[in-house]
């Protein structure tokens, strides 16, 4: 069984990497690779696409390295189970906004907007721990109720066409999505991996689970 984390050079993926290799050990479930090479990840039993910094770059650094096609043929063509971190999982969407309007791979039908002012004291991008809200009954929460505190840094925000896609909220002004799921597709918002205690169960769970 073998993770494979996608590098398509959209930041430093070092904390992502160490999170998932120690759950894999801790949790007995086989191994992690990062990996830019397309080959390895079309042939991933588990995908994980990281995401830093904007929209259309990290949607164009696949296509540039050769990866959109094998992320594709991993997560939908041989629907191995896939977790989207930040921009990972708004690439997930129709469509994002940022730098312009950039295709998504339309996973989860919706917009990626940004981020909504609503006073002068909040702060765009929203940055560091946030509670988890209206979190629903999906593996990748297992263990992890409302309330639970995770880590975020964004400017924009998934807005998904469906409420039946949305597994978690944050209130940031309003509702703001936190994670999504549908069918063998999983992303979060927040970063896992710097989540402390609770990023590790979700990674945990992430690496455990059977979406059937």
């Amino acid at each position: 069984m073998r993770t494979v984390i996608v590098d398509y050079n959209s930041g430093n993926l070092h904390s992502a990497e160490k999170a998932f290799r120690r759950m894999a050990i801790e949790s007995d479930n086989g191994d992690v690779l990062l990996s830019s090479n397309p080959d390895e990840v079309a042939k991933a039993d588990r995908l994980v696409l990281p995401g830093v910094g904007a929209f259309a770059d990290c949607r164009n650094g696949l296509v540039q390295n050769g990866l959109e096609e094998a992320v594709q043929q991993a997560a939908i063509k041989r629907g191995v189970p896939f977790l989207g971190i930040c921009v990972g999982m708004q690439l997930m969407a129709t469509i994002g906004h940022e730098m312009g309007i950039t295709h998504g791979f339309d996973w989860i039908p919706g917009e990626v907007k940004p981020l909504e002012r609503h006073n002068a004291e909040m702060k765009i991008p929203h940055m560091g721990w946030n509670q988890l809200d209206d979190v629903a009954d999906h593996a990748l929460f297992d263990g992890i109720g409302g309330g639970t505190d995770v880590y975020f840094v964004h400017s924009y925000h998934l807005v998904p066409d469906s409420e039946n896609n949305c597994i978690a909220v944050t209130d940031y002004g309003g509702d703001v999505t936190a994670a999504v799921a549908t069918e063998n597709l999983a992303g979060t918002q927040f970063h896992p991996e710097k989540s402390q205690a609770a990023g590790l169960r979700i990674i945990a769970n992430f690496l455990s689970w059977n979406p059937g």
